[in-house]
């Protein structure tokens, strides 16, 4: 994706953003019933998106891709990394989290912490993530998700 850029998220682009989010949870073949009932989680509001912690990847003037980062140094949570579905396996999400991972070093976390869906454990562990955990899901009874660290120091991370 040698177009795609970079920036802040605008908080009169949380509608697009929280849709976005939805489409990327799709990519695991879930059911639409399940889908419905993470639109919740899924949903950023105009604070969050205006947060200055919230990114957004640009293929022209369309977003593929969006990221989010919530708490206070030194520990904060990634709160979403998702990528549109057209824009899945092209680097956007490589992108998208060599990104954030710098911008969190820069705003003084030393920890991101998140729940990953299970699909997506093998990409955060190839960029540095480590499962900590488990994590139950705030969507279905019985399921539970990964729960990963990033390390954040000022040294690379690996596969970045």
């Amino acid at each position: 994706m040698p177009d795609v850029t970079i920036r802040a998220a605008r908080a009169d682009e949380h509608r697009e953003i929280s849709e976005l989010a939805l489409r990327s949870k799709s990519y695991w073949g879930y059911s639409e019933e399940f889908l419905d009932a993470c639109r919740e989680e899924l949903t950023f509001d105009a604070e969050a998106c205006a947060s200055g912690m919230a990114w957004v990847a640009l293929d022209g003037p369309a977003i593929v891709g969006v990221s989010v980062i919530e708490g206070a140094p030194p520990i904060g949570e990634l709160a979403g990394l998702f990528v549109d579905l057209p824009a899945i396996g092209t680097g956007c999400g490589r992108m998208l989290l060599t990104h954030t991972l710098r911008a969190a070093r820069e705003f003084g976390f030393v920890e991101l912490v998140l729940d990953a869906d299970p699909g997506a454990e093998l990409f955060y562990t190839r960029f540095g993530a480590e499962r900590i955990g488990t994590s139950p899901s705030g969507v279905l009874p019985g399921r539970v998700l990964p729960h990963m660290k990033f390390v954040l120091d000022q040294s690379s991370t690996p596969g970045l």
